[in-house]
């Protein structure tokens, strides 16, 4: 078990190095990956049960202990990236396709990855999961409602399919896992150490599976959406940033609302897109997932070392002052 353990930790610790090796791989060799394609939906509702087996009430606390930056962290993630998902569609006249699948993962909910960020960027953790346990319990109603009010100019969207899908895929699992914890406590709590080797191994098949199944358009519009969804990416951060801060969050919470708001659930966004549009508009939630388990550990590295910079400045000024 320990060993199981220590190789979980090292998948979650190199997560993005797989999600690029493998999306690479998939490229390349689409024949050794497109197997899985039909089975997305069921990978994302394992990672969906695993978060549910994580949750506790304590997770929650963070919504009526600080209930003001939990409000703003969900009302950003479901307007900051949705707006930016239509202007990004519209400013760069994208194919019907290819911008209902931007704006699909625009509207879905934060990613489980951004709390391992925001941990590792020194961040506010306990806000971060309760927006991402909100933002996800929400996204039945709100990923449907948004995705047919900003990319119903592009292609039909049926807005209840998506929720179906949503309580299928999200919510159902999250409640199965949390009913298994809590009937199942002891049990889960040894057994809990293994879910990011889950996660990581689902989140890397999803994305090499929309990656195989789309090689060809990827290679003719591969730089395209490959620039739209950094830009969109970048910018979520920047903005949930920017509006944290201007609405004087301290230090540690406004990381956790950009990172929150920055990174998505782009698993949900590729088995949406599979199931309800077609495999192209998939392709903007697989390279989402290859570049914001980049764009984020490399913000989570440069907060941390800047906060032990200001931390040994404290220490040499108290030291100076102490002499």
């Amino acid at each position: 078990m320990q060993l199981l353990e220590r190789i979980s930790k090292g998948a979650g610790n190199t997560f993005a190095i797989w999600v690029i090796i493998f999306a690479v791989l998939a490229f390349f060799i689409p024949g050794g990956f497109t197997w899985i394609a039909p089975h997305i939906a069921l990978l994302l509702g394992i990672i969906m049960f695993g978060m549910g087996l994580t949750l506790s009430l304590q997770d929650f606390k963070a919504v009526f202990q600080a209930p003001k930056s939990v409000l703003l962290g969900v009302v950003a993630q479901f307007t900051i990236m949705p707006l930016l998902a239509f202007l990004l569609a519209t400013v760069f006249q994208l194919q019907p396709e290819v911008a209902v699948g931007v704006i699909l993962v625009g509207c879905c909910p934060g990613g489980t990855a951004s709390n391992v960020i925001t941990f590792l960027a020194k961040g506010n953790t306990a806000l971060s999961v309760a927006v991402t346990s909100i933002s996800t319990l929400l996204a039945p109603i709100l990923t449907p409602a948004l995705t047919l009010l900003f990319a119903s100019k592009w292609l039909p969207v049926s807005a209840g399919s998506l929720f179906l899908s949503i309580v299928q895929i999200v919510l159902i699992p999250i409640i199965l896992g949390i009913v298994v914890k809590l009937l199942f406590t002891k049990q889960v709590e040894k057994s809990v150490t293994v879910l990011p080797l889950i996660s990581v191994i689902g989140i890397v098949a999803v994305a090499s599976a929309v990656v195989a199944v789309n090689a060809e358009k990827i290679a003719e519009t591969g730089l395209l959406i490959f620039t739209i969804v950094v830009l969109h990416n970048l910018l979520g951060l920047l903005l949930g940033f920017v509006l944290a801060k201007a609405l004087k969050l301290n230090f540690a919470d406004q990381k956790a609302i950009s990172i929150e708001v920055g990174m998505q659930n782009s698993g949900l966004g590729a088995a949406l897109a599979v199931a309800h549009f077609s495999p192209l508009s998939a392709v903007p939630s697989a390279i989402f997932s290859v570049w914001h388990n980049i764009s984020g550990p490399l913000l989570a590295t440069w907060w941390g070392k800047k906060m032990e910079q200001e931390s040994n400045i404290e220490m040499t000024t108290d030291n100076s002052k102490k002499a």
